[in-house]
């Protein structure tokens, strides 16, 4: 049986989904256990549980062959780096208290790193942590950027007729659909691997946002979109705005300096392991443009 924390999530779900369709047993952890309705239809076992409650969390864990472990994100949270540190210790103790032999961790590109990174600095503890634990295998997926980041754009394009971000037009990002991060973890979580390891996933390829806007610019008949990096400032407002904490805004932006002064980046070279096969090109034409079009038609 494979446990999920964050069955939910963009990454945990395609896990779960994953696991059950090659016919395995799946325990799906989230706090909802409405939202988890969906995997039980599907055979899965449902178990409600909040990431920071170490007991619970062991009880989900119980008689796990292997776990999917992730802090989930808590944007509106005004202490972020207080929260990373109860999840990943409750992580920590469960995954201890439960025996849990194997486990497959959720971490980013800059995890390497234990400061000037902003949220990454968790994902740094959560390996920290559980690199401790003396017979525990592991696997840290060091992903790149998610495509899935680019979503809110579709209001900043229909709002001002821009894309626009922290990021500098032309720096390299390893940009990765979480649909492949998913299909990674759920193969890893079946492969009875041994040892402790970080393992990094880059993509299809290094796009810049001067590319990215040329690409959505093309899928939604705005051929001459441009990208602009904005002031920090007016992006910390713009984000709060949206319901992110100032102290979250605040990490993003350091984690988006790191990016752009070459700090934060990824130690492999790209290779035919760390390579994934969605393209900047078919997450735009499968997830960004019927989400513009959709926003478009009842406006």
């Amino acid at each position: 049986m494979f446990a999920i924390t964050g069955a939910t999530g963009n990454t945990g779900g395609i896990v779960a989904e994953k696991l059950l369709a090659s016919g395995e047993k799946v325990r799906v952890i989230g706090r909802d256990s409405g939202r988890l309705a969906r995997f039980a239809q599907k055979g899965a076992e449902a178990f409600a549980a909040d990431i920071i409650d170490s007991a619970a969390l062991a009880r989900a864990f119980d008689g796990a062959t292997a776990v999917y472990a992730l802090i989930p994100p808590n944007i509106g949270t005004s202490d972020v780096r207080g929260y990373q540190e109860k999840v990943t210790d409750s992580l920590a103790s469960a995954l201890r208290q439960a025996s849990v032999s194997r486990a497959v961790t959720l971490s980013s590109v800059g995890a390497d790193k234990s400061e000037k990174v902003g949220p990454v600095i968790g994902l740094h503890s959560l390996e920290e942590k559980l690199n401790a634990i003396a017979g525990l295998n592991l696997i840290h997926l060091r992903a790149g950027y998610f495509m899935e980041n680019l979503l809110p754009q579709v209001d900043v394009i229909r709002n001002f007729g821009i894309l626009g971000g922290p990021l500098r037009a032309d720096v390299p990002v390893s940009m990765i659909a979480t649909r492949d991060i998913g299909a990674v973890a759920a193969d890893l979580l079946k492969s009875g691997f041994t040892g402790k390891k970080s393992r990094e996933l880059l993509g299809q390829r290094d796009v810049n946002y001067t590319e990215v806007a040329s690409v959505i610019g093309g899928a939604i008949g705005k051929p001459q979109l441009a990208y602009v990096q904005l002031p920090a400032q007016q992006l910390k407002a713009a984000l709060t705005q949206m319901g992110m904490s100032p102290n979250m805004a605040d990490l993003l932006l350091e984690m988006s300096e790191a990016i752009n002064n070459g700090y934060m980046r990824p130690l492999e070279p790209r290779s035919a392991e760390n390579t994934t096969p969605t393209s900047i090109e078919t997450f735009v034409n499968e997830e960004f443009a019927p989400r513009f079009r959709a926003k478009a038609a009842t406006a």
